[in-house]
């Protein structure tokens, strides 16, 4: 399926010292952690596409230190596309790329490097700055099978396979430390987090399907600190897990929905921004507490939350990934709208109490 699909009720805050029993049942209503609203605006006509050129399903997003923009979506073909940092349309990179079937997540390293995360193709390519191909990860699978021959764990009795250190099984997201070690969360299928040194020699892997503490259910989104602690959008558990740069769990927020997608930003002060999305569920139980994104502290103190789902100017239609370079100034992307907004955060008027 080309969509990611996701419905999930909110649970509440946990962390390490909680035992693992009080974890099993989420409750029935949802429960999210109190947040004024941040007052925000979206930029009119954020992206200019030459005529006749169109954005498809919107999976990533991302910026350079130039501010440049790279949009990585699905329409037809999967499609890297760069934007200049006013957002007027620069070129294609990758056209026909053997690495690019069904797009998932592009990151920007410190050294302006581009990486795509392929989930069709199970494959992480990383190009330089200026689109050369350096490095790849992962392997297509061979077209007598591809995708769709791949069992779906927990159906039919088929137990998913076990995890290779160099293969990838539908991967979503990649982030860095500061050394430079490569953190992919893989995925859809493998549940895990694998670590990876810079030039990509396997180091270790941390997670397995389930819902105890350091188990996994769609690791969707993947983001680090300055401090190389590695947050993990642990969507299909509605809860961000949080492990240092040795793949060991710290710490558990579990108060603001299925994070869809995880930014930290940058600075002295590092912000940690999570969407709670899926608004197009079909679910109105869960379209009304879904659609916003949250700003949180890096301890998991919410600052406050702005959003509501919808398709117009400043609505959000599943946003699927987030850049946060600058914490005032947002730039996502969204699949069921087909569709980059540039969020511009205003100043609150109050933080809340811890």
């Amino acid at each position: 399926m080309k969509r990611c699909i996701g419905f999930f009720l909110a649970t509440v805050v946990l962390l390490l010292t909680v035992p693992a029993s009080a974890q099993q049942v989420p409750p029935r209503a949802p429960a999210f952690a109190t947040a004024p609203d941040i007052p925000y605006e979206s930029v009119p006509d954020f992206l200019k596409l030459p005529p006749g050129l169109y954005l498809g399903e919107g999976i990533g997003i991302a910026r350079n230190s130039k501010g440049q923009i790279y949009v990585f979506h699905r329409s037809g073909d999967t499609r890297l596309f760069q934007f200049d940092q006013n957002g007027t349309f620069v070129r294609e990179i990758g056209q026909g790329l053997y690495g690019f079937e069904m797009a998932h997540a592009v990151r920007v390293d410190a050294q302006d490097n581009i990486w795509t995360v392929d989930e069709g193709t199970n494959m992480v390519v990383k190009f330089s700055p200026e689109g050369r191909v350096l490095m790849t990860m992962g392997r297509r699978p061979e077209a007598v099978a591809g995708l769709e021959g791949t069992p779906v764990p927990g159906t039919g009795g088929v137990p998913p396979p076990p995890a290779e250190p160099y293969r990838f099984n539908r991967p979503t997201d990649i982030t860095w430390d500061p050394d430079g070690n490569i953190y992919v969360s893989d995925g859809y299928f493998n549940s895990r987090v694998a670590k990876y040194d810079r030039n990509g020699r396997f180091i270790k892997s941390v997670g397995t399907r389930g819902s105890e503490p350091g188990q996994l259910n769609t690791p969707h989104s993947i983001t680090s600190d300055a401090a190389g602690n590695i947050y993990v959008g642990d969507r299909g558990n509605r809860r961000i897990q949080v492990f240092d740069s040795n793949l060991i769990l710290r710490a558990i927020y579990d108060n603001v929905g299925a994070p869809w997608a995880v930014c930290i930003s940058p600075g002295p002060h590092q912000y940690l921004f999570s969407s709670n999305s899926n608004p197009d569920n079909n679910n109105s139980t869960l379209m009304a507490v879904s659609g916003e994104i949250y700003k949180m502290e890096l301890d998991g103190t919410v600052i406050g939350k702005f959003g509501k789902p919808g398709k117009q100017l400043g609505e959000f239609s599943t946003v699927h990934a987030i850049d946060c370079r600058n914490p005032d100034e947002l730039v996502v992307i969204e699949i069921t709208a087909w569709r980059a907004q540039k969020i511009m955060l205003k100043p609150q008027a109050q933080r809340p109490s811890r």
